[in-house]
């Protein structure tokens, strides 16, 4: 094994109401990254099914693949115009809407008589690091009730078992399509922001994950 930091980026694929699901290209993009600063860190990708079973099955191969010091997650929040730092996910997942499989959960909650998980104050971080990119970037303490969330509450489970160290989920909006706006005026968020904001928060991952790495070491 290669003694680089690893870090794991992952979006979703289309979904009923989202034939272009736009976390597809952001991470393609920055997969691609190629900077001085990530000169001893490998970046892996993945691009989830919207899908419960998907999300069980893969998670744990693909973490196991690549065995990554930081988990980097995209998911999209159609009706925000904004970026969303999530801090936490939450003990609930929807009956109401079926997955991209047409599965309905069976029942409200993830896991029993559990609270809800924080991500952990690097979250914060992340939160600066896309701001000073000037994009519209807002903590999050509500990650909804659907993939996304079930995402992040399985990756936070695997940080606490310990491996990754660190993992973060970021909501991105619908990105501008020829020169598309949004109803109240505001310009869409371009896909050339979102990378260059999605950049910011990648380095301060590997930044972080560097750290936690060199505290262990010691």
């Amino acid at each position: 094994m290669s003694d680089k930091l690893r870090v794991l980026l992952t979006g979703f694929g289309p979904f009923p109401g989202a034939p272009h699901n736009p976390t597809q290209p952001l991470v393609a993009r920055l997969a691609r990254l190629r900077r001085p600063a990530l000169h001893d860190v490998e970046i892996a990708s993945h691009i989830f099914p919207v899908t419960y079973a998907a999300v069980d099955r893969q998670l744990p191969e693909v973490l196991a693949a690549q065995k990554p010091d930081a988990l980097l997650m995209f998911g999209l929040a159609a009706r925000t115009s904004y970026l969303r730092i999530e801090t936490r996910a939450r003990n609930a997942v929807t009956m109401l809407w079926p997955d991209a499989a047409n599965t309905r959960a069976s029942k409200r909650g993830i896991a029993t008589d559990a609270d809800a998980m924080a991500f952990g104050p690097h979250t914060a971080r992340l939160l600066r690091a896309a701001r000073l990119t000037g994009i519209d970037a807002r903590p999050s303490r509500d990650a909804g009730a659907y993939l996304c969330n079930y995402l992040s509450w399985r990756a936070i489970e695997n940080v606490r078992s310990g491996r990754p160290q660190l993992a973060a989920f970021i909501h991105i909006p619908l990105l501008a399509r020829s020169g598309a706006v949004r109803r109240k005026g505001a310009a869409r968020i371009t896909l050339e922001e979102l990378v260059d904001s999605g950049e910011a928060m990648l380095m301060e991952m590997v930044q972080l994950a560097r750290k936690a790495r060199n505290t262990q070491a010691s």
